[in-house]
C-alpha cells in the first residue's frame, strides 16, 4: 500500500516493482493485492504498462480500511458489539470490559482519521485528540518542574 501510495501519481505499478520496493514476495503479493482489488482500495490495469493502482487518493484511504480488511477488527480488545454484550452480561467484570471498550474506541478513532496519505507523509500534521502525542502525553507534571 505504501508502493502505491508514494507512486500514485504514476499511475499502474508492475507487481515485481511493488515487490522489489517492499520486499516482499511477487506471489505473497499477489495474494495481497487481490484481496485489495477485491475490496475496490486497488484496480488492477492489463497490457505492457499494467500492473496496480490505488482507486482514490491515499489521503482519503483510512488505515482503518486496510486494517479490517487484512486483520479483522481494528483493536485487540475485540469486536465493540461483543465488549458491550459483556458489558450487559457480566457484572463481575463489568469496569475491565468498559477500558476494553475505550481502548478499542480510541484505537478506532485514530486509525479512522489517519489515512496511506499521512503515513507516506510521515505523520506529519496528525495528533491524536486531545493534540498531544508521544510518550509524556497525558502525564502531570511534578510541582515545582
Amino acid at each position: 500500500m505504501m508502493t502505491l501510495a508514494r507512486k500514485h501519481d504514476q499511475g499502474a505499478i508492475k507487481i515485481r516493482d511493488i515487490a522489489a520496493e517492499s520486499d516482499l514476495p511477487e506471489k505473497f503479493l499477489e495474494l495481497i493485492l487481490l484481496e485489495l482489488k477485491n475490496a475496490r482500495i486497488v484496480d488492477s490495469v492489463r497490457g505492457a504498462r499494467g500492473g496496480y493502482q490505488l482507486r482514490r487518493d491515499p489521503a482519503e484511504i483510512p488505515l482503518s480500511d486496510i486494517i479490517r480488511l487484512v486483520d479483522g477488527p481494528l483493536a485487540p480488545m475485540g469486536d465493540a458489539e461483543q465488549l458491550r454484550g459483556l458489558i450487559a452480561k457480566d457484572a463481575d467484570h463489568r469496569a475491565l470490559y468498559e477500558v476494553f471498550l475505550q481502548v478499542r474506541d480510541a484505537a478506532a478513532k485514530i486509525l479512522e482519521h489517519t489515512t496511506i496519505a499521512d503515513i507516506i507523509a510521515g505523520g506529519k500534521g496528525k495528533k491524536p485528540a486531545g493534540g498531544k502525542s508521544g510518550a509524556g502525553a497525558g502525564k502531570k507534571k511534578a510541582p515545582g518542574s
